[in-house]
């Protein structure tokens, strides 16, 4: 749940979880629905957001650093026991608890995006209702003297960034244990630890502080996206290779060493990882 200071002009949205990707989703969301970004987000000391709570020096995630800076955000956290600083978004939590919660709590949905359709009309509502004892309501004002204000939206969505720092292996190809897959960079770079920064669509590995190579991120459990460029020559020769090439050099040699070839490849694994088993066969 969110509001604008001047306007009181309120957001809210319903998620899985509190985890960060959770947490900035509607954040995103938030910001879309206002279309614009505020020049200062002041967030409350939820583990998602901030790490460790300070008066002075709090420490900010750094998925939400990455998400300021996208959107050109300062970040603002309140100070840890101090409820005026969030005086307002309080009071706003209590009226959308009684105008929202209150009022679906009783309704049966089978899905999120249902919820959040429904909360969607409660919160037009609410913020289409006069104020008491005022002659606009938040819309209005929002509209009338604070939307103006809004910086504008970036032209990209922001992507939630994961990092690490992987040593790259003898076959010249690093490993992300998320998705369990690797990804080749250049070969003289074997042997060396580099910086992968990772979002849901690409991945991007730094070494040296130069970028050394930019992939389509992958989700295939233990496969390899690799560029044939990246390889020493060596290791090209093997690249060329496939496993209809080594069941046809089998073919060549005898009728059970095709048959063989052809079992082994049937299996699931990953073909490379049986290249060298067919080398070796082929030597006998």
């Amino acid at each position: 749940m969110a509001c604008l200071p001047f306007s009181n002009y309120s957001f809210a949205i319903a998620v899985p979880s509190q985890r960060i990707a959770d947490f900035l989703y509607a954040l995103e969301c938030c910001l879309q629905h206002i279309g614009g970004t505020p020049q200062i987000l002041v967030p409350d000391n939820l583990k998602s957001a901030i790490i460790r709570a300070d008066r002075y020096e709090p420490d900010v995630n750094r998925s939400l650093e990455d998400f300021a800076n996208h959107y050109n955000i300062t970040v603002i956290p309140t100070r840890p026991r101090k409820p005026r600083d969030k005086a307002l978004v309080e009071n706003q939590v209590k009226l959308i608890y009684n105008r929202v919660y209150a009022r679906l709590r009783n309704r049966q949905f089978f899905s999120l995006d249902a919820l959040n359709e429904a909360i969607k009309l409660k919160i037009k509502t609410h913020n289409q209702t006069r104020m008491q004892q005022k002659p606009w309501c938040r819309e209005e004002r929002f509209l009338a003297a604070e939307k103006h204000l809004l910086g504008p939206l970036p032209a990209t969505t922001f992507e939630v960034k994961y990092y690490c720092e992987p040593k790259v292996a003898n076959n010249n190809h690093i490993y992300i244990g998320r998705d369990k897959h690797y990804y080749s960079l250049p070969f003289i770079h074997v042997g060396s630890r580099v910086k992968v920064i990772y979002t849901r669509s690409m991945v991007y590995i730094y070494a040296r502080g130069k970028q050394a190579a930019v992939h389509i991120r992958s989700y295939q459990v233990a496969g390899y996206t690799t560029v044939k460029e990246h390889s020493n020559s060596h290791h090209r020769h093997y690249m060329d290779r496939s496993p209809s090439y080594y069941i046809e050099k089998a073919k060549e040699k005898s009728p059970e060493l095709h048959l063989l070839v052809q079992l082994l490849f049937e299996q699931p694994r990953h073909p490379e990882q049986l290249y060298r088993t067919c080398d070796g066969l082929q030597r006998l």
